[in-house]
């Protein structure tokens, strides 16, 4: 009997050992408060092999001062942490926007995993499924969508090696995604068919917040958090303070994307349509009289004085352009709300107006966005400056 007992007792072979079903390992790492060395056993291997792999990292992490303790908490444990450290630090549609993509695209395929376990193939393997069947009915994610989850990740991983010091290092980093289909925003409408569909649009209410979001480049949310003493229509020109969006059914204003105010002027056209908007507006607020619901003076809102929800311009939209189609030899192709502020940029830059003039307007943070969004169309510019340059010279000549 002592004999078989040793027989069946797991060996410790250079610092691996079997325990069960699963290996483990064993080191020793010198605590950097009293320098005394302790040993620290890692199990949880399939193979032995796994086992050996994983000491020898932690044996050059130990000798390098970089161990990390083992945690078992998972994916979605640390995710649901991470987006709760967050929620004073980032904007709260930017936060719903980063809870979504995790619940629905990360915590079905990866949630349950240990965080510690994560590698860059099994993310890569993550997006590589996203992009397969991770959509709606078994349709893959656009590469778009995958980035976003990729960019996601990223953070909260990087918080994991950074803040939290649980992982030694990000594999997100070392991850491979989808090689990116770059879309070219401002090809879906030419300035022609923007006249139609404003045409079109102009017999509604609410032709003045196209031709605004047309003629300004500006966002959806930006025009809805305007007021009207953020315009000044003998100057020609409004203020872009903040944004507004609607969040699980509340209505949240808060700053621009950039974190910037910037003014943006209009044309006159444009300037006559507001004061035909605010002169119908003010008839409006008549005809409802005590029962106005509107505590501030919003540009936009509702025939009896609500501010709009940001949804209703974008369905309209779609309505709009379906009117605008029926019966029609040459239809507009189907484009959305944010489509305007790409027809905007766009034909300024055909235009040759400077980069950073258009950035102003749109208010990027920096003209280098600018540049990098409507590549396409400063490629055309540079095309055509040889030309430009010749014709130049020929003149003088």
């Amino acid at each position: 009997m002592p004999a078989t007992t040793r027989k069946n007792t797991p060996r410790l072979r250079d610092g691996v050992m079997k325990r069960g079903t699963t290996w483990s390992y064993v080191i020793r790492v010198k605590d950097p408060e009293t320098g005394i060395s302790k040993p620290r056993w890692v199990g949880g291997f399939a193979t032995e092999q796994d086992a050996k792999a994983a000491r020898d990292q932690a044996r050059v992490s130990a000798r390098q001062g970089q161990y990390i303790n083992r945690n078992s908490i998972t994916v979605a444990a640390y995710l649901d942490q991470w987006l709760e450290a967050h929620a004073v630090e980032v904007k709260p549609k930017t936060l719903q926007d980063y809870r979504h993509l995790i619940n629905r695209h990360v915590r079905p395929y990866i949630g349950e995993l240990r965080l510690q376990a994560m590698s860059p193939a099994r993310l890569t393997k993550l997006y590589r499924d996203l992009a397969t069947n991770g959509g709606r009915d078994g349709a893959g994610l656009s590469p778009r969508t995958v980035e976003y989850v990729h960019a996601v990740l990223r953070k909260a991983f990087r918080d994991a090696v950074v803040v939290d010091q649980i992982l030694l290092s990000n594999p997100v980093e070392r991850a491979k995604r989808p090689r990116k289909v770059r879309s070219e925003p401002g090809g879906v409408w030419t300035p022609a068919q923007l006249r139609a569909f404003l045409n079109t649009a102009g017999q509604h209410r609410l032709f003045a917040f196209y031709r605004l979001a047309a003629y300004t480049g500006a966002r959806r949310g930006e025009l809805f958090n305007l007021r009207w003493r953020d315009i000044d229509l003998d100057l020609s020109e409004i203020r872009i303070t903040g944004s507004a969006a609607v969040i699980g059914g509340q209505r949240i204003e808060g700053t621009t994307k950039s974190g910037r105010s910037r003014t943006v002027s209009i044309d006159a056209e444009t300037v006559q349509v507001l004061r035909e908007h605010r002169k119908r507006q003010a008839g409006e607020r008549l005809r409802v009289g005590p029962e106005w619901r509107c505590a501030d003076d919003y540009v936009f809102s509702t025939a009896w004085g609500e501010p709009i929800h940001p949804d209703t311009v974008s369905s309209l939209m779609t309505t709009l352009v379906n009117t605008h189609n029926d019966g029609q030899s040459e239809p507009l192709p189907h484009a959305r709300l944010h489509d305007l502020r790409h027809v905007h940029a766009t034909t300024l830059l055909l235009a040759s107006v400077p980069v950073h003039v258009v950035a102003a307007r749109l208010g990027h943070a920096d003209p280098s966005i600018t540049l990098r969004v409507y590549a396409h169309v400063i490629s055309d510019q540079l095309t055509e400056a040889a030309d430009i340059f010749a014709r130049a010279v020929a003149a003088t000549t």
